[in-house]
């Protein structure tokens, strides 16, 4: 119990926990230009084992290496004291390292170097622990001498002849054999016991005929030492008595056992008795764990792998012949080492800046967690405001330069022990770069683009982009920066090309990059080759007409066949064509023209077929042209089998052009009577083929011939072939659970096509079982496609299968698949939504979760319901639309972003968190409101033209002000072809929306850029250029060039 000082402690630290509010841990990039500056304590990144037995053999070695910048040093403790390895001349230390190598070939005994040792990794930042490894000697003492008198016993008695092998390191490993080295046979009546005794149920006369020996062997040495053989002497009788069940081990009816979680359980019972007793398992108070127990020595030895707390309890054996039954009880403890629920994580921070090692640990009995810093107890380090130890957790506040240091974290308890090292390193470091400098990026046209800048610095700097080095930073509409510098343009257009700048900037400085956008036309074949026939001896020709960038060079290749086509002296190429004289039967194959920029690509393919030469009837001056070819014809079937049959026709005529392709479709009568249906293609040059038949239909097929010119008319239908009937091939597609309601679960799936029944009476096996408690399958036979599994609880998992069985049989089942029973009403709501860091555009929402039991289904989402109250701009009428956003967090402190949010306005929001089907109630509702921002476009911009010598500007204020106006920017400059003049400047007060601008000589053009302003700054820009009139005596006619009303 805690006194009334451990509540208050407990409440101070829950209070702590429940306002602290840390920065994100920075994440230092692998870059190799920051890792060489980086400087960083010591990290542990191999060791020997904690439990390390080794070879007397061999010479020592025992792991230990670290990095960190600067390069750790390495010291070594043994047995709690310091170890000065420059005193022992058989100890070496293996260069830049901390591993140990311990030789004794000039002397010396492996064993004087037993005990616990401890690596320690130091440099100017902090010190790193290895764990504490326990190293020891294996050994593989030899057997006790020992006479062994002949044992005595009477046939049908029980026996037990004692292994007892020498105490190894690691314990050997044992087994009989008799005199001969032969194996001595292990079955239901003799078999050897889990400490190496052999049990005899009962013995019979014929045991006598051979010896008895154990043997132990020792996995080091790879020796196997034997112990001096029994002898046994059985007295027979007339008649063996018969006898009731005793356990030989374990004695008596009750006994207990302790395991460690994760560990391997064996539990054993061995009964005598004549007949031989059977060994049947059972566990109070529920079912053996299925998937993980297996049965073993003949049904006497009981394993559960990876054992967990739920596999504590009353274990019964129960040892049964026909003159009775007797039961022993086996009390399982289950127990557990230290094992991590939270392992502290390296901790990198920027000066000045908050955050938290946690070290979180269960076992049983719970374990005992202790801090150190740098090797030692922090409770006898020197007291820091910057560090505050709350139980598992260490809050850091405020770190300064110089407080770098690796904490250690030991969780124990009686049964073993963690170790996990953590640094805290404060990192200083002004903005950098990391990518290529003044990268040129292409792009085509209308694309989605990607602009890198990868930046690093501590701490973390804000990063913007800009465009021509203008503007108030691109984000926004057309443009998109990422968390990791990436802008993306969504769609790239000729007015983005231009130099981008990504600049960040933090307290420590500035940095920035260059990337140049140069936006392409797209490659494209704008005359693309078309099929042909050609006779043979005529020329061929291929078009291929390209638009592409005039600044991209192409390259454009041909292929035959797709394979590259070689030119040689007769075909000839230009920018434009593939000319192919003198056309012969090789030529004949589809040609691909392919065009090839730096950054895009395009290709168009056409036929060639090559014709026999004309006719040399006089009356025909050339050949006739291609036409479809004659359907075929004499449909002949052969070489029945259950589920094939051959298939033989004549082809038609081709009519000039060859045929390339035969299509098969058949018919069935039950199904879908009078429908063909396509069954498979095959080469023009075969009529004979193999048909791969479904089970249980009645056929009849036809043939359809196929050339360049098109299809020919279906031939005459085949006789009939009727295949047997079998057992379902295919497994139900699509098995899905689900629920409709909160207590049942629909079972679904598509059923069999027509085709794949393969006989009559086509029904379901559907299975299903609760996943999570091992239960027996549940099954019903149905003819639907649905089942409705009744009365569940909410939202639990099942294991579902399925198999389609027929008059002929079963098909294969599925592969079991999780469905879900339906889900509820969740009923807890998110609580404390607030917000933080609120922009003109981008809020940080946080709120405190729900115990996820409480969704009562499966967790889709924290759903936020916001949306625009007012506008702060008077008189200015807004949308109170409700919009969503969803946040997928299952941490303990979530948080996200809001962004898209409409400048200097009066928003509310309020949460929901969401399963599939139902929404909780809703959290507490925030109200706030967003800074001023830059105004989107005047809402239109118009040039009219009302004489020979003035231009009259006219405009609209913007939809969205997003502040308060203060006035309106001009930029203007003439233009005369790609000449352009000095830009001039006009600013308006926010009531003036016209403009008349005097020209300085009639034929004088303008470009505009006109831009509402607010105290943020100048908004989007509507860019127009004033109209080049061909007809000056029309000048009075106004030319609206805005997107005006």
């Amino acid at each position: 119990m805690f006194g009334q000082g451990g509540h208050a402690a407990l409440a101070l630290m829950s209070l702590l926990l429940l306002l602290w509010h840390d920065a994100a841990p920075i994440e230092v990039p692998q870059d190799p230009k920051i890792l060489q500056d980086l400087k960083q304590p010591p990290t542990i990144v191999k060791q020997s084992v904690k439990d390390y037995i080794v070879d007397p053999r061999d010479n020592i070695i025992i792991e230990c290496e670290a990095k960190g910048n600067p390069v750790p040093t390495f010291s070594w403790r043994r047995n709690g004291k310091f170890f000065n390895i420059g005193k022992d001349p058989r100890v070496t230390m293996r260069k830049r390292s901390g591993t140990l190598e311990i030789g004794f070939r000039s002397g010396g005994r492996p064993e004087d170097y037993e005990g616990e040792y401890q690596c320690f990794a130091s440099n100017d930042f902090g010190v790193a622990l290895s764990n504490k490894i326990l190293l020891r000697v294996s050994k593989a003492p030899l057997w006790p001498k020992e006479v062994l008198e002949p044992v005595v016993v009477t046939e049908g008695s029980p026996l037990v002849l004692l292994c007892n092998p020498p105490p190894g390191l690691p314990p050997p490993f044992t087994f009989w054999m008799n005199s001969a080295m032969t194996p001595i046979p292990q079955d239901k009546r003799v078999s050897m016991g889990l400490n190496g005794d052999l049990y005899f149920s009962n013995v019979l006369a014929k045991d006598a005929h051979t010896d008895y020996s154990c043997n132990a062997r020792f996995l080091f040495t790879h020796t196997i030492q034997q112990k001096n053989p029994f002898t046994l002497k059985v007295l027979t009788s007339r008649k063996v008595a018969e006898s009731t069940p005793t356990f030989l081990s374990p004695p008596g009816t009750e006994s207990s056992k302790m395991v460690l979680r994760d560990e391997q359980l064996l539990l054993e019972c061995i009964a005598a008795g004549l007949p031989t007793p059977t060994i049947k398992w059972f566990k109070k108070g529920g079912d053996l764990p299925g998937r993980k127990v297996k049965f073993e020595n003949y049904n006497k030895t009981l394993k559960i792998i990876n054992v967990s707390e739920e596999d504590a309890g009353e274990y019964v054996c129960m040892a049964n012949n026909h003159l009775g039954s007797i039961r022993h009880s086996i009390f399982v403890q289950v127990k557990a080492a230290p094992y991590w629920l939270d392992k502290p994580t390296n901790l990198v921070l920027a000066p000045d800046e908050n955050g938290r090692l946690v070290c979180r640990a269960n076992g049983n009995p719970k374990p005992n967690i202790q801090w150190l810093i740098n090797g030692q107890p922090v409770d006898s380090a020197p007291p820091s405001l910057s560090r505050q130890v709350l139980g598992d957790t260490i809050i850091f506040r405020s770190v300064q330069m110089g407080s770098s240091a690796v904490y250690q974290c030991n969780a124990s308890n009686e049964h073993g022990y963690l170790l996990a090292n953590a640094f805290v390193s404060v990192l200083d470091m002004p903005p950098r770069m990391l990518g290529l400098k003044n990268q040129l990026i292409k792009v085509i046209e209308n694309n989605r683009t990607f602009l890198d800048c990868p930046f690093f610095g501590s701490p973390l700097p804000e990063l913007r982009w800009f465009k021509n080095g203008q503007g108030s930073g691109l984000d926004g509409g057309q443009y998109r920066v990422y968390i990791n510098g990436t802008l993306e343009i969504k769609r790239a257009r000729s007015e983005d090309e231009g130099t981008y700048t990504c600049v960040a900037n933090s307290i420590l400085g500035t940095a920035e990059n260059q990337v140049l956008l140069e936006v392409k036309e797209r490659t494209r074949i704008v005359r693309v080759p078309e099929h042909q026939s050609a006779i043979r001896g005529s020329t061929a020709r291929f078009d291929c007409v390209v638009k592409s960038d005039p600044s991209l060079p192409i390259t454009v290749a041909w292929t035959k066949d797709d394979k590259p086509l070689y030119l040689g002296w007769r075909l000839k190429k230009d920018e434009e064509s593939l000319n192919i004289p003198n056309v012969n039967e090789g030529d004949e194959g589809t040609y691909t023209c392919t065009v090839k920029s730096e950054i895009d690509q395009d290709s168009a393919s056409a036929r060639l077929t090559v014709l026999e030469e004309a006719s040399l009837n006089p009356s025909v001056s050339s050949a006739l042209p291609p036409d479809r070819p004659d359907p075929p014809m004499d449909l002949d079937l052969s070489d029945p089998a259950a589920r094939s049959v051959r298939l033989t026709w004549i082809p038609g005529n081709d009519h000039r052009s060859p045929i390339t392709q035969f299509l098969v479709q058949f018919e069935e009568d039950r199904w879908e009577p009078g429908r063909w249906q396509n069954l498979s293609t095959y080469p023009g040059d075969l009529n004979s083929v193999i048909l791969q038949l479904a089970p249980y239909v009645n056929y009849q097929f036809r043939v359809i011939a196929i050339n360049s010119v098109g299809q020919s008319q279906p031939s005459r239908p085949s006789p009939r072939y009727k295949t047997s009937g079998a057992a379902p091939d295919a497994i139900p597609r699509g098995l899905r659970g689900w629920g409709s309601k909160k207590d049942n679960m629909e079972i679904t799936w598509e059923p069999l096509l027509d085709l794949e029944r393969n006989g009559p009476n086509l029904h379901y096996n559907v299975f299903w079982r609760r996943k999570d408690l091992g239960h027996e399958w549940n099954n019903v036979t149905t003819m639907g496609s649905k089942h409705v599994v009744q009365n569940t609880e909410t939202y639990v998992p099942y294991e579902i299968k399925i198999q389609a069985r027929n008059e002929f049989g079963q098909g294969p089942e599925s592969n079991v698949v999780t469905g879900y029973s339906g889900e509820d009403k969740p009923t807890d709501a998110p609580t404390d939504l607030r917000v933080s860091k609120v922009n003109s555009t981008k809020s940080n929402i946080h709120w405190k979760p729900v115990d996820l039991n409480s969704i009562q289904g499966e967790f889709k989402e924290y759903r936020l319901y916001y949306w625009r109250e007012a506008s702060l701009v008077p008189g200015l009428m807004v949308n109170k639309e409700k919009k969503t956003k969803g946040f997928y967090s299952t941490v303990a402190e979530p948080s996200g972003i809001l962004s898209d949010l409409v400048p200097y306005s009066k928003y509310k929001m309020f949460m929901v968190v969401a399963n599939n089907r139902f929404e909780s109630p809703p959290s507490n509702t925030v109200e706030f409101t967003t800074k001023e921002g830059v105004p989107d476009a005047p809402r239109f911009f118009r040039i009219n033209r009302r004489s020979f010598d003035t231009i009259h500007l006219e405009w609209d204020k913007p939809l969205e002000p997003n502040g308060i106006l203060i006035g309106y920017q001009l930029k203007y400059q003439t233009v005369n072809g790609s000449r352009i003049g000095r830009l001039q400047l006009e600013q308006f007060l926010p009531n003036v929306t016209d403009f008349t601008l005097r020209l300085p000589d009639r034929s004088t053009r303008y470009k505009f850029h006109l831009s509402a302003l607010t105290q943020v700054g100048a908004g989007e820009v509507y860019a127009e250029e004033s109209p080049h009139f061909t007809n000056e005596e029309n000048f009075t006619d106004a030319t609206g060039l805005g997107n005006g009303e």
